[in-house]
């Protein structure tokens, strides 16, 4: 199965050397695509800068990826279904190595929130594209709401018995 995505711009690990730092800022026609893939009403503007390099944490195979993400979308409130502007300018770190660590498997492992576990690139290529939609979509509140709205459950229909309707056909005057 082939994944399309909303976004790609690829590096080989060649290009890389002791760095790379990229800008990207996708087209309308492509912002629309991600617009899309996100349920978002409209992204009106998308910028990533981004630096890659060496990662000594990691060894010899690893890797860094810094950015910062801007955005100026349209989300749709959950509730009343209304436009929804948001503005994101949020840095990140990924780090990738290029062979996923080895988890003994007589050992326990716990993954938690403070657990952090690099990405492993695939192919000898990291997909730049991927990681800015990526830290887009996880900076978007995945349940967008106006401020000051709220939802209010409506009241649950009372439930009516089959033999209350049968008593609705019952004459008064047999009581």
């Amino acid at each position: 199965m082939t994944v399309v995505l909303p976004f790609s711009e690829t590096v080989r690990l060649n290009e890389i050397g002791v760095g790379l730092q990229r800008t990207l800022e996708p087209d309308a026609a492509m912002r629309a695509r991600i617009a899309r893939a996100l349920d978002l009403a409209s992204l009106d503007a998308f910028t990533a800068d981004l630096n890659l390099g060496p990662n000594p944490d990691h060894g010899a195979g690893g890797w860094r990826l810094t950015g910062r993400v801007k955005a100026s979308a349209v989300q749709t409130c959950g509730i009343t279904l209304e436009p929804l502007p948001v503005e994101i300018d949020e840095r990140f770190v990924v780090d990738l190595v290029e062979q996923a660590p080895e988890i003994p498997e007589d050992e326990e492992f716990e993954i938690g929130v403070e657990t952090d576990i690099p990405d492993t690139i695939e192919d000898g290529r990291i997909d730049l594209g991927q990681y800015a939609v990526e830290q887009l979509a996880l900076n978007l509140d995945p349940f967008p709401r106006k401020p000051g709205v709220e939802f209010v459950q409506p009241e649950e229909p009372k439930e009516i018995s089959p033999f209350a309707v049968l008593k609705q056909f019952k004459p008064k005057d047999e009581a």
